[in-house]
């Protein structure tokens, strides 16, 4: 049952995330956090943290770690294969479609009222792991965490990749520090 309901999931956020990854990212959210609590949002925004990191698509690289950490390596094929499969269907029946009415205005309308509701999604779900954030970071820390990330990337075009390492190590600093201070006897 766990493999069909992986598959159904996945299937489900590939078929409804129009815009590519960033607007199946909430859709996955809402299947592996909301419907079917296999992660909860700590687990799901570090695992978004790490893809984020990793080349390719980020779809099928969150679906390949969550479909292996519920099912395994079966799981992960499962998960990837399911997030895949409306791509390849959706851009045949899409492109052929809209290439055959592109000259209509209503099919730039379309394809620009899809920005508005990606953006929502996204907005949603940055403002809930801000709120998650708070509870572990606190306000001033989270917001000095958000304006430097920003500058970074849109002043400097630092890749984000970078900026999420060097988080990351700024974090485990303190805990490694500390374990060092723990196993040196006097």
């Amino acid at each position: 049952m766990k493999h069909r309901t992986i598959f159904i999931a996945f299937f489900r956020s590939g078929m409804l995330g129009y815009g590519g990854g960033p607007s199946a990212i909430p859709l996955i959210h809402r299947e592996v956090v909301e419907r079917y609590q296999w992660f909860d949002d700590k687990e799901f925004a570090d695992t978004l943290a790490l893809a984020n990191t990793l080349p390719g698509p980020i779809a099928t690289k969150m679906a390949g770690y969550i479909g292996y950490r519920i099912k395994g390596i079966g799981g992960m094929l499962n998960a990837i294969i399911a997030t895949v499969i409306p791509t390849v269907i959706l851009m045949i029946i899409l492109l052929t479609t809209l290439s055959s009415f592109k000259h209509m205005s209503w099919v730039a309308g379309m394809t620009k009222a899809v920005v508005p509701v990606v953006c929502v999604m996204l907005g949603v779900m940055t403002w809930d792991f801000l709120k998650m954030a708070n509870k572990e970071l606190g306000w001033l820390k989270n917001i000095i965490i958000v304006v430097f990330s920003i500058v970074a990337i849109e002043v400097f075009s630092i890749h984000p990749a970078i900026i999420i390492i060097v988080l990351m190590s700024l974090a485990w600093l303190p805990k490694l520090h500390d374990k060092n201070k723990l196993g040196v006897k006097k």
